[in-house]
């Protein structure tokens, strides 16, 4: 008898230490950081335990499934949505929500982020309903504020906070996508054509400006030229003919100068006559005098082919017959 009584005291021994480490267990409970827990005693909301150490009542209390407060971030699938212009588009939506209030995400709602789910669906609906398509691509500023404003308000009495919603991608129909990178190519074309002519306008005033510049130096440089070589001339000219007024030449020397720049004259393939001026026969005259003068009795018509005879007595016949020498025209 006394071993089964041992035997039934150590038993019930064990039984009470079970127990009491698993009160102890249900009674001490700590809560994370950025957690909440929401106590239930005998069914009832009782309290919203806070981050740290508390004791609850065995058996009598009931700790919920701790909420996390941090800013949480749901992606939903993505959603077909007919725009103001009939088209069918399919839009992704980004949430960013928090819980604020422990006990209302707890009790006024069964799943918070199923009902936000079913709500950014419906009032995307309604804003991008109302929009055609080239607006809902562009006017993703005013769809996410719009989406936001009607969020908050309805989620306010759940306890949760929406912050931002983003529309992460709007797809339009895959037809409606050909013939956008169709427009967008022919206005790339169209820009690209415009910039050409553009470019090729400028290079062509640019040359013709060049062009002009250039004209305008050539001819100032031809200009300058022309005086510098006039000038030049000019100054040649008075130098001789200071050395010529300065040698004080007689007739006889000018004479014979004129004579000698006779056949200057018949230069060139293009001179086919030439005619003697009368002025020569009185060159030959006054070279004739000149010659007979220093030589004596030598004939001034000797010196150009003819008889010895004197200065004086025939000087026309040699003149004559140079003249018609020279006036027969060149073959």
């Amino acid at each position: 008898m006394d071993g089964l009584g041992g035997t039934a005291a150590a038993v019930v021994l064990i039984v009470l230490v079970i127990f009491v480490i698993i009160v102890l267990v249900r009674s001490v409970r700590i809560i994370p950081q950025a957690r909440a827990g929401v106590v239930e005693r005998l069914g009832k909301y009782q309290r919203t335990l806070n981050p740290g150490l508390t004791i609850l009542i065995p058996f009598v209390d009931r700790l919920l499934p701790l909420l996390d407060l941090r800013e949480q971030v749901v992606s939903f699938p993505p959603q077909p949505v007919i725009t103001e212009d009939n088209l069918v588009v399919s839009i992704d939506t980004v949430v960013y929500f928090q819980v604020t209030d422990p006990r209302a995400a707890t009790y006024e709602i069964a799943n918070y982020i199923q009902a936000v789910e079913q709500l950014t669906t419906t009032t995307l609906r309604n804003v991008v309903g109302g929009l055609n398509l080239e607006e809902a691509l562009t006017s993703r500023d005013q769809i996410n504020g719009q989406l936001r404003g009607v969020l908050d308000e309805a989620t306010g009495r759940w306890g949760i906070r929406v912050s931002r919603v983003e529309l992460k991608a709007i797809d339009p129909p895959h037809s409606i996508q050909d013939s956008m990178e169709k427009q967008m190519r022919a206005e790339r074309d169209r820009r690209a054509a415009i910039l050409t002519a553009e470019g090729t306008k400028q290079s062509q005033i640019l040359t013709a400006e060049g062009q002009r510049q250039a004209a305008i130096l050539a001819a100032e440089g031809d200009a300058k030229a022309a005086i510098l070589r006039a000038d030049g001339e000019a100054q040649a000219i008075q130098k001789v003919f200071d050395a010529i007024h300065k040698g004080n030449p007689d007739q006889k020397l000018l004479a014979y100068q004129y004579l000698q720049t006779l056949p200057k004259l018949a230069e060139g393939s293009s001179n086919k006559l030439w005619i003697i001026p009368s002025e020569v026969g009185e060159a030959l005259k006054g070279i004739g005098s000149a010659l007979g003068g220093a030589n004596g009795d030598t004939d001034a018509t000797g010196f150009f082919g003819g008889s010895n005879k004197a200065a004086g007595s025939e000087p026309a016949a040699p003149v004559e017959s140079t003249t018609a020498a020279h006036s027969r025209p060149t073959e």
